[in-house]
């Protein structure tokens, strides 16, 4: 329960056409100032002053990474709570939400193009590239370690990049599906699982974000350095939540939050590090619970710390 002031507060906030809307783009993830600026066709400092005015009332968050900030809806509290009723009572026909929702899927598609753009160019080099700044032996050794024992009918390699990951764990799984939008990534990993005789795994090219049923469901998903190149990992990971079976474990490998901004702009990163708060929340969100985390810091001290996130089924909520 909230008192009067408070109320009174929060509906002056989301009482306005842009917040509004903007309101309504941020229910459906977490979205950066740039991206708000070009869906909505507005000024940075007008977007910027809007969201600060909703942040100040409790009905959205806001997460700095860097020189960017990217705002979602509040969790809870009497602005999260209001801010999804507004948005369930918004008609799905509105002109103004059609129209966002369609500059959405654009700002959209035109990241993916970059991406795709900048691992078409790295694609013969990645593993070597990746292991300047990810203690990479270590890493690799906690995953084995988390599988240990373990034989799954279905593992699934989100983002599988050169299929390093089916490489890894070929003796823990009956079948492996490594799923990557890269046609060039895609190639080089059928190429890297032919030269190692690896028969029971495959690579199909497909959006990670939205997985067809016909990948089947999986034991166990990993998605190892991927979700910082979305500006949403949430979501993405809520989407890879429907393609596990209960009881089914995620392996997630990430980078923790950083300041290094040359990643953002010279490496496709979309974020700067994944916190720990962060994918708590995500995968609370998603019905899942991270049952262990583990971080390796750099071993000289001025890269990445990289952190592994073991993520259970909570199909509860417990």
């Amino acid at each position: 329960m909230a008192d009067s002031g408070t109320l009174v507060n929060v509906l002056r906030a989301a009482g306005e056409a842009t917040r509004l809307r903007l309101l309504a783009l941020l229910r459906d993830g977490e979205h950066s100032v740039k991206d708000l600026t070009e869906i909505l066709g507005q000024s940075q400092p007008r977007v910027s002053r809007h969201l600060k005015l909703l942040a100040d009332a409790g009905l959205v968050s806001r997460n700095a990474e860097g020189a960017w900030a990217y705002y979602g809806l509040a969790e809870g509290g009497a602005g999260g709570d209001l801010a999804r009723w507004l948005i369930s009572r918004i008609d799905a026909n509105d002109p103004d939400r059609a129209r966002d929702q369609s500059r959405v899927e654009a700002v959209r598609t035109a990241q993916q193009a970059q991406a795709a753009a900048y691992f078409a160019k790295v694609a013969e080099s990645w593993d070597q590239l990746r292991q300047l700044h990810v203690p990479e032996e270590a890493v690799e050794a906690a995953i084995l370690d988390a599988v240990a024992g373990r034989m799954v009918d279905l593992m699934l390699d989100l983002g599988t990049g050169t299929g390093r990951m089916l490489e890894l764990l070929s003796a823990h799984y009956r079948r492996g599906i490594g799923v990557d939008s890269s046609r060039e990534m895609i190639a080089v990993a059928r190429a890297k699982l032919a030269a190692a005789s690896i028969g029971h795994a495959q690579v199909r090219l497909g959006d990670i974000a939205d997985l067809g049923a016909s990948v089947g469901r999986a034991d166990l998903i990993v998605i190892h350095q991927v979700l910082h190149y979305f500006d949403d990992p949430g979501r993405t990971l809520a989407q890879a939540r429907r393609a596990l079976k209960p009881g089914g474990e995620m392996l997630i490998v990430d980078f923790a939050p950083h300041e290094l901004e040359f990643l953002r702009s010279h490496h496709a990163h979309r974020r700067l590090g994944l916190g720990d708060q962060q994918m708590a929340g995500w995968a609370r969100a998603a019905g899942l619970r991270v049952a262990e985390l583990k971080t390796f810091p750099p071993s000289n001290g001025a890269g990445l710390t990289v952190c592994l996130w073991r993520l259970a089924d909570d199909p509860d909520g417990s």
